[in-house]
């Protein structure tokens, strides 16, 4: 696992660079990728789980399913070469680089209730993965019935023997990143996660880097 500098996030890239933006810690962030225009994703700092949802840029109601994704490939876990299936079975985006061996697609975002539920009720005020995607989305119409089940990048979800999710300590590092190229037009929404009850951001949320190429 060869880990890069916040400074050398850059130096491997082939393609010009159209967009290039810090996600605050535990801030949300929305973009347009265009068809063959590549998105990478730094971990500025490790440790830090982006949550990330796709939506068709032609048609919304065509977006990330999670489902059609791991049933395509026949595992739970993504990887590097996995192509992003939307609700309609179609490419949205594959994954063309990792420097981290797999990414989750099953564990979820976390959210208010579900931080009540799991670490008690005086978590309830804190900011979570759910409202970011809410206010991303709704900048475009988007409610909380056009959220799908999303993926976790850099975050690190075994299934135990027993058929459970653990949540664990996450599995990059200072610089890591995933490249993904769109096989549409795609509006990206991330999270960049604010959870602070479990190991995903090492209890400390961290900022992100969005870089977009073509």
């Amino acid at each position: 696992m060869t880990t890069m500098t916040a400074d050398t996030a850059t130096d491997d890239l082939t393609g010009r660079i159209v967009h290039d933006e810090i996600v605050p810690a535990r801030a949300p962030w929305l973009h347009e990728v265009k068809a063959g225009q590549s998105l990478r994703i730094v971990d500025v700092e490790g440790n830090q789980a982006v949550d990330f949802l796709l939506y068709a840029a032609a048609d919304d109601t065509e977006r990330y399913s999670a489902q059609d994704t791991v049933a395509a490939q026949g595992n739970i876990f993504l990887r590097q070469g996995t192509v992003l299936r939307s609700s309609e079975g179609r490419a949205m985006m594959t994954i063309t680089g990792s420097a981290v061996d797999y990414h989750d697609t099953i564990g979820g975002a976390c959210s208010c209730e579900s931080n009540t539920l799991r670490y008690g009720h005086h978590t309830k005020a804190q900011h979570a993965c759910v409202e970011n995607f809410l206010e991303a989305n709704l900048t475009q119409g988007r409610g909380k019935r056009d959220m799908v089940s999303n993926i976790n990048f850099f975050m690190n979800v075994p299934v135990m023997e027993d058929g459970t999710l653990g949540i664990v300590d996450g599995i990059s590092a200072p610089g890591l990143t995933v490249d993904l190229r769109a096989e549409m037009d795609v509006i990206v929404v991330v999270s960049n996660c604010p959870q602070i009850n479990n190991p995903c951001n090492a209890f400390d949320p961290t900022p992100v880097r969005m870089i977009v190429t073509e």
